[in-house]
């Protein structure tokens, strides 16, 4: 056994280690062969994919060995792409060397290396069309994948952008590519618009119906009866055309829906397939009348049953004829939680008769009394194409929702439909059958018996009422019982929930007995199994979707064909169609070609973005350019000279297109020589974007064009001449970055003519970053340079070039050209009185003759432009001279505390602080004069920044923000001439801020003008007083305003250092204005002319920019502490309850009391309301609701927290003032009588807490009405909290249940809450339908007149409709 045993492992062992052996060999081999690869150069291959603009910006990158085949390269590329190998070219693209733009020879043998690719540099190629036609789609084989996967589910498939119906079935395969190219199945698909599916499940079943689509074809158009645009059969036939014929993948389906009447909103409105059915069956018809398609929808879809109701004791029927389109199926009985199984088994339950008795007893009018009775339905005839409705959505009573029954119901591929015709019950009792033709006379419907039945003839199906005798009737019954035997081929299916979802068909072609799944753009064959998954229900797997998208996925329509050898059609051939469907058929080939022409020539076409500088205008003009790539540069120039319009400023010939990035403003390149190159080759080939732009470039006659070469930098030199203190404007100047300083220079020296020895170089590489180019051999690369640059030269041999620069001259010149802004400033049209105004300007300077002739001639026509100009010449340097005296005797003076006692304009303006302390008499008649000449100047004109914030004014809120942003800088002016800085600069409109705070431990108030009066900046944070910083540049000069400024307006144009403060601003701004500071105010005008007011103080003009305004109105400006405040009268029972009265100044430490008889002179001379001090209060505003009453002893910032620009309300008290302390709750109750249906006015009632019990008690006070009866409710909405009569008894939340006021549902823990009451014995009168109509259109009207809502009622869905006329009818009284 032994010896036996070893002969035979030795063997084994052997064979063991010969496969070993092998498996070592062969990855020996392998890693060789890995190794090898290793060591052989690789080529990087960049595809960009050009043949349609969605693909262009893809590219798809290939490292492929430098000895891969030509032939293995278009291999790959197919593979990764997606498209048939042959059905494309590879061409090179702008490679590094590379111009060939020949294809590559696709079965060359040869590697790519010795094809013209480089190993280690990047590869650039075009995939491009093949002759002409676009490449072919890769498409999987669904048939056969169905068949060997019986997992796989036909349900939404993928696509792009079908937000048609749900979100869940959004897929990114689906490209504009697709739908160029007709399905391998030889249907064609519909687009989706948006929400359509529906739509083109029901077109692509009509389409696949013969009988309907020949019949259509039958059908002629006459132009000359009807607008083809409108005419609903003629664009259903050109869509059926085009189904057949066009090559492509999918069509639109815009044309069809516009016919309906519909805009482009409705393809974002989802509907249902089988009211869809419906409606275009009911459109259909009333188009094809006295045509002999007049009853197509009858001949095919109607069917006939009988309603009837048959007396249990005598026999007596009642009955009635009905027709039917489709026959809806309950999916699960009402109250029943098992499903029917199958379609078979909801026919049976349809047509099933239940019995009426006991309190459901029917009337017999044989009996003459109410008897038990069997109500049913019968079916009569079954039309030739039946449709069955799954009645899939259903309504839950318990949660009041929609909702859909995913339930599982099977339906057969063939129905025997002879079962349900009842042959027996065809023939009544004698005695009740003449009864029952009585009967039928007076109480059936109109449409009983309709002519169309009552001439029906032997070949129609179901039962015939028309034979002599009741043997014949059920003979011919039978034989055609026997004939009902239904095919079915489309099956409608939804996928989603009765909220939204997606419809698609599957249907059978009757041509090869095929199934094939129309999914909006996607044809694809299916098989029986598909069908069997839409049964419904979670049995089963459901391939890639998930059993949640599963379940909700199933059949919604069924349409079978009976199955009749002699009735049943096929397609008519081409041969076979008529003369008119000829002539259409070539039409919309031809149309089909100009398409596909079109779409060649827009894919071949590149778009770029144009600018040009207009020779005559110098305004930059921007355009598209839009440029065949195969037109040549000289081509493309003479379009784009015609773009812009040219003709009448320059020559042709002295135009060109340079290369030119608008975001740097740099001119890339030019392009000398090559005028005869495609512009394809120039823009590097079709491309839906470009990172660059061109420029149409002109010149004069007499000039030459400049070359631009690639790599060159542009740079913008600016002319500073110290003397005159100007900045010319840039000349544009060209360098390499690899040049030095000293190079540089000379190259500037040669274009504008200066030494280069003794130049000084100044870049400016962003905003407040100005650079010395002082180190000669530096490169301008590493001073950085870059595309486009900007410096400023000076070349004087004064000594401000032994300074350092940040002291020099220049350095200040350029620092106030770079911060200098244009402002336009609107002085009032009012002025005060000259007593007041001398006096005020005595005060100020001390020099009253002086400056009362200055405001007085500054004051006079702006005709005599010499003598202003002079004066503010004087003036200006009289305010620098006034300044910096007295900026120095603050520096002089070292009483800190003083300093931070009194704003910057009180310590310049006013130094014994007379004006500034309080209000004056004079500030007050100047008050008093503004008010009376100018009543509307502050209520109308004047806003605040709390229009838009309530909170904060803009300068408060975006100071910080606006002072660090920054924007483009732009220095140069457009006039070629040097412009003084004198006479204002065209500077840039970058923001900055040089703020300080002093005190880091105040808090800061953002709402007030404490911070505003300048106490907190008085001084910077190194204790160093401002008086010894640099003065701020300020000029002004008159402005004639453009017509329609206002006659009589006067202007002036400001150049000013946006470092300045608003209060030195406005000091500066005195003379102009005729009164100090502090008695007017600064507005900032925005878009649309709104102005809001400028406060802070202390804040620079860092955010404005050049050319804003600023409307400079009279009217004391806020001092330290105080709050500008808006007051609004309350009017509770007023339609309009709340009435702007005024503005006025509230200060801090004030208390209401003092606040009120302040407002009383203010509002007998303002707005006529002649009151004392107790006949008003004022009461906390939010929004339009009055809130918390303030009580007279409350102290404003104590008590009362108070904001910038603030509002409270105003309410004038019918009696003595009943709250007295913040412990009361006062709420405004209104009394609701149900039995006249109307609302009592408002009363205020005033509770000692918030106790329930004491709300009735004091609404039992006012009413009358018992303790027990009142039922309250708490309003809803924004004051006075309206509501409509007709809903307020039943909408509101009577009678809650709560012990106090302040709990949930209430709330109620603050005055003006508003309480509904009523008497709970009184009844609602009950209106007739004529009253009940009048009152809802007063309460609509009245409702409507406050602004508040009629009814809350969630967006309705949209009627489905289609309009006849082509257009729907704009009746507003429609729905």
């Amino acid at each position: 056994m032994v010896p036996s045993e070893e002969n035979q492992l030795v063997p084994k062992e052997d064979m063991l280690w010969r496969c070993r052996q092998s498996i070592f060999d062969e990855m020996k081999k392998k890693f060789s062969q890995i190794e090898s690869a290793a060591d052989e150069p690789r080529v990087l291959c960049i595809i960009q994919d050009t043949t349609n603009s969605k693909t262009v910006n893809e590219r798809i990158t290939l490292n492929l060995p430098a000895s891969t085949p030509v032939k293995r390269l278009f291999e790959d590329v197919a593979t990764k792409v997606g498209y048939v190998n042959g059905t494309f070219d590879l061409i090179w693209g702008n490679g590094v060397n590379v111009a060939d733009t020949t294809s590559l020879d696709q079965s060359s043998d040869k590697s790519v290396v010795d094809a013209g690719f480089e190993p280690g540099k990047k590869n650039f190629l075009h995939l491009t069309d093949k002759d002409g036609e676009q490449p072919q789609i890769v498409l999987e084989e669904s048939s056969g994948a169905d068949d060997r996967n019986p997992d796989s589910f036909i349900g939404p498939l993928s696509r792009e952008g079908s937000v048609g119906c749900s979100n869940d079935y959004v897929s990114q395969n689906y490209s504009y590519t697709s739908i160029l190219s007709k399905s391998e199945t030889g249907y064609v698909g519909l687009v989706n618009q948006a929400m359509t599916c529906y739509l083109n499940s029901l077109l692509q079943t009509l389409f696949m119906t013969p009988e309907f689509r020949n019949a259509l074809y039958k059908w002629e158009f006459e132009e000359s009866e009807e607008d083809p645009v409108t005419s609903i059969p003629y664009q259903l036939q050109r869509l059926f055309v085009l189904l057949q014929t066009s090559k492509k993948r999918a069509i639109e389906t815009t044309d069809v829906t516009r016919s309906f009447g519909w805009d482009s909103s409705e393809a974002w409105q989802q509907h249902d397939v089988q009211e869809l059915c419906r409606v275009m069956f009911d459109a259909l018809e009333q188009k094809w009348k006295q045509t002999e398609q007049a009853d197509l929808i009858n001949q095919l879809y109607q069917g006939k049953l009988k309603d009837y109701v048959r007396c249990l004791e005598c026999g007596y029927e009642s009955w009635r004829i009905d027709t039917y389109l489709d026959i809806p199926l309950v999916i699960r009985p009402y109250g029943s939680n098992q499903a029917f199984a199958s379609v078979e088994e909801a026919l049976h339950a349809f047509i099933q008769p239940e019995i009426l008795d006991g309190p459901n007893q029917y009337f017999c009018e044989r009996c003459k009394k109410k008897c038990d009775a069997r109500k049913g339905l019968r079916f009569l005839h079954f039309p030739y194409l039946l449709t069955l409705q799954l009645k899939r959505f259903d309504f839950d009573y318990t949660t009041m929702h929609r909702i859909k029954l995913n339930d599982r119901m099977t339906f057969p591929e063939e129905l025997d439909m002879g079962s349900f015709i009842d042959i027996e019950d065809e023939s009544p009792q004698t005695e009740s059958c003449t009864d029952s033709g009585a009967e039928n006379e007076g109480s059936c419907h109109s449409d009983q018996m309709s002519s169309d039945f009552l001439n029906d003839d032997g070949a129609d199906e179901g039962i015939c009422l028309e034979s002599n005798s009741a043997a014949e009737r059920i003979s011919k019954a039978a034989s055609e019982k026997n004939s009902l035997l239904y095919e079915l081929f489309s099956v409608m299916v939804h996928s989603g929930s009765a909220a939204g979802g997606h419809y698609y068909a599957c249907i059978k072609s009757f041509t090869d007995d095929q199934w094939y799944s129309f999914n909006d753009q996607h044809v694809s064959k299916i098989t029986h199994e598909d069908i069997k998954k839409t049964y419904g229900g979670t049995s089963g797997s459901r391939g890639y979707y998930s059993s949640a998208f599963a379940s909700s996925t199933n059949a919604y329509m069924l349409i079978y064909r009976l199955k009749d050898a002699m009735r049943n059609a096929k397609f008519l051939e081409v041969n076979e169609y008529p003369e008119h469907i000829k002539r259409l058929v070539e039409k919309e080939k031809k149309l089909e070609e100009q398409e596909k022409r079109q779409r060649e020539i827009e894919r071949n076409t590149c778009k770029i973005k144009l600018f040009c500088m207009h020779p005559v205008k110098q305004i930059m003009m921007e355009n598209k350019l839009e440029v065949h790539k195969d037109k040549t540069l000289k081509e493309a120039v003479e379009i784009a000279f015609k773009i812009m319009d040219l003709e009448e400023a320059v020559p042709l010939d002295c135009c060109r297109l340079v290369k030119y990035d608008e975001f740097h403003d740099y001119l890339e390149r030019s392009y000398e020589g090559e005028e005869d190159t495609p512009m394809g080759i120039l823009l590097g080939g079709v491309k839906s974007t470009y990172m660059f732009d061109l420029l149409l470039e002109t010149r004069r006659p007499d000039q030459a064009f400049q070359c631009y070469k690639p790599g060159e930098v542009m740079v913008k030199v600016h002319v500073v001449d110290l003397k005159q203190e100007t900045v010319a404007s840039p000349i544009s100047v060209r360098a390499y970055l690899n040049q030095t300083v000293t190079e540089f220079k000379h190259l500037i020296s040669k274009t504008i003519h200066l030494p280069a020895e003794t130049m000084r170089v100044v870049l400016e590489r962003c905003y407040n970053d100005l650079r010395l180019l002082n180190v000669a051999n530096k490169t301008l690369k590493a001073e950085g340079f870059f595309r486009s640059n900007k410096v400023f030269v000076e070349s004087s041999e004064s000594q401000d070039r032994q300074l350092a620069f940040t002291d020099s001259q220049l350095w200040k010149l350029l620092d106030r050209h770079a911060n200098t802004i244009r402002l336009y400033i609107s002085l009032p049209e009012q002025s005060p009185g000259s007593q007041f105004r001398r006096t005020v300007l005595q005060k100020a300077s001390g020099d009253s003759g002086n400056l009362d002739e200055i405001c007085g001639r500054a004051k006079g026509p702006l005709s005599n432009m010499k003598s202003v100009e002079a004066i503010l010449e004087e003036n200006t340097e009289k305010l620098k001279t006034l300044s910096l005296q007295q900026q120095q005797q603050e520096g002089d003076n070292g009483d800190s505390s003083k300093s931070t006692e009194a704003s910057d304009f009180e310590n310049i303006d006013s130094p014994s602080n007379e004006v500034d302390s309080s209000v004056s008499a004079e500030n007050q008649e100047l008050e008093n004069h503004i008010q009376v000449s100018d009543p509307d100047n502050f209520q109308s004109e004047e806003r605040s920044d709390s229009d838009v914030n309530n909170d904060r004014s803009t300068s408060s809120v975006d100071s910080d923000i606006l002072s660090s942003s920054h924007s483009s800088d732009t220095l140069c002016n457009v006039d070629n001439a040097p412009i003084p800085l004198a006479n204002g600069l065209d500077s840039h409109s970058i923001t900055s801020s040089r703020r300080s705070k002093a005190n880091e431990g105040k808090k800061e108030t953002w709402d007030t003008a404490e911070e505003d009066s300048g106490t907190d900046s008085e001084y910077d944070e190194s204790g160093k007083s401002r008086g010894e910083t640099q003065y701020m540049y300020f000029k002004a000069e008159p402005y004639i305003a453009e017509e329609g400024s206002g006659e009589g307006q006067k202007w002036l144009l400001i150049h000013v250092d946006k470092r300045i403060t608003l209060s030195a601003f406005k000091q500066h701004l005195e003379p102009f204005v005729g009164v100090p500071s502090s008695q007017f105010k600064v507005f900032r005008v925005y878009a649309s002319n709104q102005e809001f007011e400028s406060v802070r103080l202390n804040e620079t003009l860092s955010s404005f920019s050049d050319d804003n305004k600023i409307t400079i109105r009279l009217g004391r400006a806020l001092k330290k502490g105080e709050y500008r405040v808006k007051v609004y009268q309350l009017l509770v029972n007023d339609p309009e309850p709340c009435r702007f009265l005024l503005d006025s100044v509230f200060a801090k430490g004030m208390t209401v009391r003092q606040s009120k008889e302040e407002l009383l002179p203010q509002l007998r001379e303002q707005c006529g309301l002649d009151l004392t001090v107790d006949r008003f209060r004022l009461r906390k505003k939010t929004w339009k609701n009055p809130g918390t009453v303030f009580l007279d002893y409350h102290v404003y910032e104590e008590d009362i927290n108070i904001s910038s620009n603030w509002e409270v309300f105003l309410e004038i008290l019918n009696g003595a003032e009943k709250m007295k302390s913040m412990s009361q709750l006062a709420v405004l109750s209104r009394r609701w009588r149900p039995s006249e249906m109307k609302l009592d006015p408002f009363q205020e009632v005033v509770l000692e807490s918030s106790s329930l019990d004491e709300l009735k008690g004091k609404l039992s006070e006012i009413s009358g009405l018992p303790l027990d009866n009142i039922e309250f409710a708490k309003g809803r909405g924004t004051f006075p909290c309206e509501i409509s009569v007709l809903e307020i008894h039943q909408d509101l939340d009577w009678n809650p249940k709560v012990s106090t006021l302040n709990v949930w549902p209430l709330y109620i823990c603050d005055d003006g809450a508003v309480i509904f009451y009523r008497d709970k014995t009184e009844e609602v009168v009950e209106l007739t339908e004529e009253q009940r109509n009048e009152l809802m259109k007063k309460e609509s009207s009245r409702l409507q007149k406050t602004g508040h809502r009629v009814t809350y009622s969630p967006r309705k869905e949209k009627a489905l409709k289609i309009y006849l006329d082509g257009a729907p009818n704009k009746d507003l009284t429609q729905d």
